[in-house]
């Protein structure tokens, strides 16, 4: 075959890259949320998104509520937003406990809930069909639930066995401590099921559960999202009539702001079990935002230091067998969070070792740029992952959840996105630098108790 002159292989060059640039820059333009959005808002301030999805029968129903432990302001009364994550399941006079479970079981729904720091969410996935019994349920218990104080007192106690049962985990001793270090004023100091003392003398505080219940769970604190086959006609009228009695609440929480950290804190713990030594690094980070780089930066970072196909990952894990477990990140937060690095150490004669490979790594990434390919790679991982993720009604719903209770903008998704498609080698330097310094950090080990 004849060869091409050679301004000809660079024109054929030329075309290729331009050809790589469009399909690359069509990439980064296409929307990862991908699916239609509808959005529309009671008067009294409940906001409901709804999205189609191709799921024919199948919808998911989730109610956010924009309340966690980040909202138990007052001493001595932490752990109420997780305490109402299981209060909400106690019934009501035209759903009791047992009515409300019935219904749900006849119609092979998946309903719970979850809480975390930021959050509280109650989510049933079921048959299309059964959106206005959905609706009723889930409006009857929002709008009326009612609880004795017998009822309130065995929850509480419940409440104490779920404490008991988590920390019988090391995991769960060390992060309480890292966050009770770390922290000085915010409620992040305190973990989401609440400190023991807290717990244990929660059944003696029934009036301040029903404060509670009053403060936050008001239409203009919740958002619901549907997902899924529905048609929006009738979602509307079907929320408006069910929800639209609820009344609007004005409680605005007064969230202390954590001043910064002066100096480092660190923490030596021992656990009465067999356990390896487990290592845990905190440094504060920036509260979530759609606008700055420096959250979707720190995302990157963390990919960068502990995703499989990281150095650190790869010595450590792989060729030293160091450690067993080594991982790290921050959570989106309405709040200035901790960026949590945790590793399980395999042997104690080498924490010392561990501890400094990861800080040399954090001091590596502070001065030298990353690869333009590698940066490329690891942003198109964390993309492709995101996107696989939103496979079914009930992730979907849950991931535009957790976006909604931070800004409740349904476009929140695909902004953060478009930031994170816009990190440069300069934003890691840049949140290496500025967030892992020495005095920003605190440093927790726990090891086996000597005998």
């Amino acid at each position: 075959m004849a060869r091409l002159p050679g301004w000809r292989y660079v024109w054929l060059a030329l075309v290729v890259l331009s050809l790589m640039s469009v399909v690359s820059a069509a990439q980064s333009a296409e929307k990862i949320f991908p699916f239609p959005v509808s959005v529309f808002e009671l008067d009294n301030g409940l906001k409901v998104v709804g999205v189609d999805y191709d799921s024919p029968g199948i919808i998911a129903y989730y109610t956010v509520v924009r309340t966690g432990s980040r909202n138990e302001v007052e001493p001595g009364f932490s752990g109420y937003a997780h305490f109402f994550e299981h209060m909400m399941f106690r019934g009501t006079e035209k759903y009791p406990t047992d009515a409300y479970n019935d219904a749900i079981k006849r119609l092979g729904a998946d309903s719970n809930a979850f809480t975390t720091s930021d959050w509280t969410t109650y989510h049933t996935v079921a048959s299309a069909d059964a959106i206005e019994t959905i609706i009723d349920l889930e409006s009857d218990r929002f709008l009326n639930l009612s609880y004795s104080q017998d009822d309130y007192r065995t929850e509480a106690g419940a409440i104490l066995g779920e404490y008991n049962l988590n920390f019988s985990n090391p995991i769960s001793l060390l992060r309480e401590k890292v966050h009770d270090l770390a922290f000085t004023t915010h409620p992040y100091k305190h973990t989401i099921i609440g400190l023991l003392e807290d717990i244990e003398a929660m059944p003696e505080h029934y009036d301040f559960s029903v404060e509670f219940y009053d403060r936050y769970y008001r239409p203009n604190n919740c958002i619901i999202v549907v997902v899924g086959d529905f048609d929006q006609a009738e979602l509307e009228r079907l929320v408006t009539r069910y929800y639209g009695a609820w009344e609007p609440g004005d409680f605005e929480p007064t969230i202390p702001v954590e001043p910064p950290q002066a100096r480092e804190q660190t923490a030596e713990i021992t656990w009465p079990n067999p356990t390896l030594p487990i290592l845990t690094i905190g440094y504060h980070a920036p509260r979530f935002s759609d606008e700055r780089i420096d959250m979707p930066a720190l995302d990157v970072l963390s990919q960068l230091l502990f995703s499989q196909n990281a150095p650190l990952f790869q010595q450590l894990y792989l060729r030293e067998q160091a450690v067993d477990v080594i991982q790290g990140g921050a959570v989106d937060s309405r709040d200035p969070p901790l960026f949590e690095i945790i590793t399980r150490i395999t042997k104690p004669d080498q924490i010392d070792h561990v501890r400094d490979a990861i800080l040399a790594e954090i001091e590596r990434f502070k001065t030298e740029p990353v690869d333009d390919t590698v940066l490329a790679d690891t942003k198109s991982a964390m993309r492709y992952s995101f996107a696989g993720g939103l496979d079914s009604p009930g992730p979907i719903a849950e991931t535009l959840g957790h976006y909604l209770q931070l800004t409740g903008d349904p476009e929140t998704v695909n902004r953060v996105y478009e930031l994170y498609d816009a990190v440069t080698a300069e934003d890691i330097m840049m949140v290496a630098a500025t967030y892992f310094s020495d005095a920003n950090r605190t440093v927790v080990l726990l090891t086996e108790e000597e005998r």
